[in-house]
């Protein structure tokens, strides 16, 4: 997903129902800021 927002509070809502179990990396991206951090999913 891509977009642009005006500075602020904002939310994702993510539907991990189509991926099985395991670990995963995501990344966020604002501006020149960007993590990376795991997570895990168990189904």
């Amino acid at each position: 997903m891509e977009n642009n927002t005006d500075a602020g509070f904002h939310s994702v809502n993510f539907d991990a129902t189509n991926l099985g179990s395991g670990l995963y990396v995501y990344r966020l991206q604002a501006g020149s800021f960007t993590d990376q951090t795991k997570m895990m999913i168990l189904q």
